[in-house]
């Protein structure tokens, strides 16, 4: 009779298992055990665990999490996206930082899914034989926590730059045309949208129900503190007060945040550049 005996499970080979996926010690020694010391096998062994637990934690709230970005070297490309998670301690953890980065190129080689779902079924953009929700999964796996991608954006073509707050919590895409490449102006101009919030890159792209209704405020408001004086210099208050909320409003009229003395249009105008669109994304905030 044949005996049978088991491959020994040394540290080295515990710690290349942990090294090619990051899981923790005692789980690498374990899955090891069970594969009777076969790498591939317990590599295989530990994503099923991963993608139970992912599956287990899939109802809870996803109430935190990060912005992600990924811009091409080239600046033709450009993706983010909204990760959520449940708690602030996770969305700052490295591991989920550099996921977020992951899917934000994601979003920038394969496109905007239809869907969240139809995201997590494509297959990785560079780990061959892997779905999104594996790459998630494998993550979940060590952080214990629900992920779950939220909203994306994307811009492909001219010129895509991008900033994210230094927290995470605020992440900007723009698109611009022009033929010279400037990553630093474009990084700053998405800065200026983080810290400013315009509604619109210029007047024309306001909804003009909401320009009526701020007229309408701004007339009320020039009559209540001007009584008495002519119509027509009321209503001049009045078009004075919509003027100005609309330069405070629209981006290509704010003045620059890291230099007032001139306005957004105006820097991007003497780089040769025009802003074509942007993508904001606040996690936590209302979604229409």
């Amino acid at each position: 009779m044949e005996e049978f005996v088991m491959a020994e499970i040394t540290p080295a080979l515990v710690k290349t298992l942990r090294d090619r996926t990051n899981a923790p010690f005692g789980d690498c020694k374990k899955a090891l055990v069970e594969a009777d010391g076969d790498m591939d096998k317990a590599i295989e062994i530990l994503r099923k665990k991963n993608t139970a637990i992912q599956a287990k934690a899939s109802g809870r709230e996803t109430g935190d999490g990060r912005v992600g970005l990924w811009v091409s070297e080239d600046g033709s490309t450009g993706g983010l996206i909204d990760l959520r998670c449940e708690s602030a301690p996770v969305a700052k953890n490295e591991m989920f930082v550099e996921l977020a980065t992951d899917l934000a190129k994601q979003v920038a080689m394969k496109g905007v899914a239809a869907s969240a779902q139809a995201m997590v079924d494509e297959a990785h953009h560079s780990q061959a034989g892997k779905t999104v929700k594996e790459r998630i999964a494998d993550v979940v796996g060590l952080l214990r926590e629900n992920i779950q991608p939220h909203r994306m954006g994307r811009y492909e073509g001219g010129q895509v730059g991008g900033y994210v707050h230094h927290d995470g919590t605020v992440g900007v895409l723009v698109h611009c045309e022009g033929s010279k490449s400037d990553q630093a102006l474009l990084r700053d101009v998405a800065m200026h949208i983080v810290a400013r919030t315009p509604m619109a890159i210029s007047r024309d792209k306001v909804d003009p129900a909401l320009i009526e209704r701020e007229r309408e405020v701004s007339k009320a408001q020039a009559a209540e503190s001007s009584k008495g004086k002519p119509a027509n210099i009321v209503e001049k208050i009045a078009e004075n007060r919509l003027n100005t909320w609309l330069k405070e409003s629209v981006l290509e009229e704010q003045p620059f945040v890291k230099d007032e003395s001139k306005t957004v249009g105006e820097l991007l105008k003497a780089a040769g550049l025009k802003l074509v669109s942007f993508t904001r994304f606040k996690v936590g905030e209302a979604t229409a």
